[in-house]
């Protein structure tokens, strides 16, 4: 099968021939239908000793894909099946794996596997798809669970004012969970505009400038200050921005992935007596939720998909994404 291959730091992915996996006893093998590009997947390429990534590893955990051939032991699943796959794997046993909260087993890890053209996964990390979704679509399920839990972290209530930080595809996904739970507000901002109709179409009531004059917009958009500031870039400082944003007695959720440390001022914090919480991952419940909400509606996580591509275009689009681009949600399809 065709696949992705991760060689070294500084080297683009190479596309080469690899066995097609078996599948174990409580595996199923998909044909994969398609499998986002995440932000995680190159800040692993820039930093592999920290996530464990190795040479000839392959990338890819937002993948969605059709069963080919089932485990002698799984039983809730056929071939034919069209499945979503949440990509952390636990233990299958322990208290957290039976809560449906594999994300926090002690021996969980977060599988790759998706930009190949087979790949195989636990069953029960698998989640059948709506039988009106299309396969592809469901690669969506996993970037939308991850939004789901930042906002059910977060404590969101109706009638919030929400400011979210960075217009990538999780802040943007988290406009669309913030709107459709209820929010009065949600300013998704950015240092530039390129998303700001994407944003609208998820559900943000506003786009705003990154900048000195952000508090001063948003007030003028929002009609105070922030309830809620969500941090989804993950860039050093943006915490410390966040604290000094949100309005007294409100809350600040770092959900980018910032690598290597950050620097931050305890004190606006302090004396604001904000509460500082962090998101990561989501639940099977979640999981299943974000599959319904793949669905018809008003706001339609689909809007984030701004390409898809063959195999022949994985490395060069990889690396494109290294810096600013104008894309979002990148598919590599089958």
């Amino acid at each position: 099968m065709k696949a992705a291959l991760f060689d070294g730091v500084g080297q683009p992915l190479r596309i080469d021939d690899i066995k097609v996996p078996e599948p174990d006893h409580d595996e199923v093998l998909l044909k994969i239908a398609a499998c986002g590009i995440c932000g995680s997947d190159l800040h692993m390429t820039e930093d592999p000793v920290t996530f464990g990534l190795k040479p000839y590893d392959v990338l890819g955990h937002e993948f969605a894909g059709e069963i080919v051939r089932c485990g002698s032991e799984v039983t809730d699943l056929k071939p034919g099946d069209r499945v979503a796959v949440a990509p952390m794997r636990g233990c299958g046993h322990c208290d957290s794996c039976r809560r449906g909260e594999p994300a926090w087993c002690a021996e969980m890890r977060l599988i790759g596997g998706g930009y190949a053209e087979f790949a195989t996964v636990a069953a029960r990390q698998c989640r059948v798809l709506p039988e009106d979704l299309p396969t592809a679509e469901g690669a969506l399920a996993e970037p939308l669970s991850v939004a789901l839990h930042v906002v059910m972290r977060s404590g969101l209530k109706p009638g919030d004012r929400v400011l979210i930080l960075g217009a990538g595809p999780i802040g943007l996904l988290v406009a669309f969970w913030a709107r459709r739970q209820g929010a009065r507000a949600v300013i998704v901002a950015d240092l530039g505009r390129h998303q700001e109709a994407r944003a609208a179409a998820l559900g943000a009531t506003g786009f705003a400038l990154s900048g000195p004059d952000l508090a001063d917009e948003f007030r003028d958009k929002a009609g105070g200050a922030p309830d809620i500031v969500f941090e989804c870039v993950g860039k050093r400082g943006l915490i410390d921005s966040a604290c000094r944003l949100v309005r007294a007695h409100g809350t600040v959720v770092g959900v980018g992935l910032c690598v290597g440390g950050d620097e931050w001022d305890p004190f606006a914090a302090l004396s604001k007596e904000i509460k500082l919480v962090f998101a990561v991952f989501f639940n099977m419940a979640e999981f299943e939720t974000a599959l319904e909400a793949l669905g018809p509606g008003r706001f339609r996580p689909q809007e984030l998909i701004t390409e898809r591509i063959g195999f022949g275009a994985v490395a060069g689009t990889f690396e494109a994404l290294r810096r600013r681009t104008i894309q979002c949600k990148v598919l590599i399809t089958a």
